[in-house]
């Protein structure tokens, strides 16, 4: 007797409990927005935005993913700053010379030449004039730095090409030419 009751009891729950499911409309969505995300046009006016028609402009100070600062400035006086008080975070196992020549030879060379005599094709063919030799330079690491970041003249930066790393690793690369000039 006592099973037919607990057979009744547990088939009453089964249906109690299959009779307020229903696949068509559930009955309770948490963020309903991620279920049923509202669609909006490229360009178009919304209110999703405060001032109801421009995106959002980032937080003032923030930077972008993966940008490291540089706290001296694009003058002269930021130049000599650099130049004078600028060193490489790099270590000694950080400078990689194969990976400093591979990426002079691909930004560098075609100005400044191979071996950083300022005659490298683009000079030879007298595209570009006046392109100095690392010979003739008094440089620092933190002047190469600071010129590759921002470039100087007629060399334009190269910060949106090589990472700072890189930056680093091609100034260890031209300050060796220099001392084989």
């Amino acid at each position: 007797m006592k099973s037919v009751y607990k057979i009744t009891l547990l088939f009453g729950i089964t249906i109690l409990v299959s009779s307020c499911h229903n696949n068509a409309a559930p009955n309770y969505q948490y963020f309903p927005n991620m279920y049923e995300s509202v669609g909006y046009e490229t360009y178009a006016e919304s209110n999703a935005f405060k001032n109801g028609k421009e995106g959002q402009l980032p937080a003032e100070g923030s930077l972008d993913r993966g940008t490291v600062p540089y706290e001296y400035e694009n003058s002269t006086a930021g130049y000599e700053l650099a130049k004078a008080n600028l060193k490489s975070p790099l270590e000694t196992m950080d400078k990689d010379l194969e990976k400093g020549k591979e990426l002079f030879e691909i930004y560098c060379a075609t100005c400044h030449g191979n071996s950083g005599n300022g005659k490298g094709k683009l000079v030879e063919r007298e595209k570009f004039l006046g392109v100095p030799s690392y010979k003739d330079r008094v440089i620092t690491e933190g002047s190469i730095f600071h010129i590759v970041t921002y470039g100087i003249n007629s060399m334009g930066s190269h910060a949106n090409q090589l990472s700072a790393q890189e930056r680093w690793i091609v100034a260890d690369y031209v300050l060796k030419l220099k001392s084989e000039l």
